[in-house]
This record gives structure tokens, C-alpha cells and sequence, in this order.
């Protein structure tokens, strides 16, 4: 019985621990394993892919100064969307009026495979654009890495009924802007 309750991957368990250890190719396992959804994060909050590079950069950095405090894998990963959200909504903040070359003047994006109409998904990123930082964030969380609103409100340190509001408004917003014409 005591066989069965052992994981199925050991190899893939213990990577957090060698990493603690100092091993750097586990230390490298970590961040690959990680990499494609916060510069994601990054990209889609910062909407500049050179500032999701230094985002997902810094956060990673920051993840090799913090392992000791990481607990396992679940909390290394509810760490890093926590990190990356949290330094995505100051650089969006310190941004304040600068300009950068968007999303949308960019031709060699890489569009997901199920990706049906790539013009609309290219609208919907630009209407999250013009939504607050921290609603931004809310919505990312929940559509993109598919958190619960509760997973949302401890992940950005926020109050859940705050979550709620930012997902119900933004989203109204959104279906207003949409159906208005904007985004059409």
C-alpha cells in the first residue's frame, strides 16, 4: 500500500529540492517549467514583449533569491503568478502616458493553435489594454491561468468582494465597448 501513495514522477517531485540544494539544471527545470505562462503574464499585462522578458527575468532572479522560502511545487507556482502580477502592475503604473509599440503593430506574434479569429483576439487585447492595472491582472488570472476568484483575491493580497467587482465591472465594460461598436 505504501507503493501506491509514492508519486508517479520522483524525478519531477524532487526538482524543487535539488534546486534548494543548489543544483542549477534543477534550478533551470524550474523556470522551464514555468517560463511560457509568466512571460504570458508578463506580455499580456505589459503588452511590450521586451518588458515581459525583463519581467519574467526579474521575477526568476527574485525566484533564486527566495527558493529556501518556496514550499513545494503547488506554492512555487501560486509564488511566481504572484510575483509576476504584482511587478507587472507597478511597471504599468509607473508607465503612466508612455507609449510603446502595442500588440497590435506587431505581425510575428505566435497565435495559439485553437486560436479561431485572430483579428478578434487582437481586439480583445486591445480593450484589456484600457482596463486599470489591477483589473487587468483580475481578469488575466481568471481567463488565462484560470484561478478562482478566491485563489485571485490571496494571489494579489485583495479583498474577494474587490475580485468580484473588478470581474463583474470589467467585464461589463468589456461586453459594452464590444457590442457598442469599439471593438468591431
Amino acid at each position: 500500500m505504501q507503493e501506491v501513495a509514492k508519486s508517479v514522477n520522483p524525478e519531477r517531485d524532487d526538482v524543487l529540492e535539488r534546486a534548494r540544494a543548489g543544483d542549477m539544471q534543477a534550478f533551470g527545470a524550474l523556470v522551464r517549467m514555468h517560463q511560457k505562462s509568466i512571460y504570458s503574464l508578463g506580455l499580456r499585462m505589459l503588452n511590450h514583449r521586451e518588458m515581459a522578458e525583463d519581467l519574467a527575468q526579474d521575477v526568476f532572479l527574485e525566484l533564486h533569491r527566495r527558493l529556501p522560502t518556496i514550499e513545494s511545487l503547488d506554492h512555487l507556482g501560486f509564488w511566481l503568478r504572484r510575483v509576476a502580477t504584482h511587478r507587472a502592475i507597478d511597471r504599468v503604473r509607473r508607465l503612466g502616458d508612455v507609449v510603446l509599440t502595442d500588440l497590435d503593430s506587431t505581425t510575428d506574434l505566435p497565435v495559439a493553435a485553437n486560436t479561431e479569429d485572430y483579428l478578434w483576439q487582437r481586439q480583445v487585447h486591445r480593450l484589456l489594454k484600457q482596463l486599470q492595472p489591477d483589473a487587468r491582472a483580475v481578469l488575466l488570472l481568471r481567463y488565462q491561468e484560470d484561478l478562482d476568484p478566491t485563489d485571485i483575491a490571496e494571489l494579489l493580497s485583495m479583498p474577494l468582494n474587490t475580485v468580484k467587482s473588478h470581474l463583474k465591472r470589467s467585464l461589463a465594460a468589456l461586453r459594452l465597448k464590444i457590442v457598442g461598436g469599439e471593438a468591431l
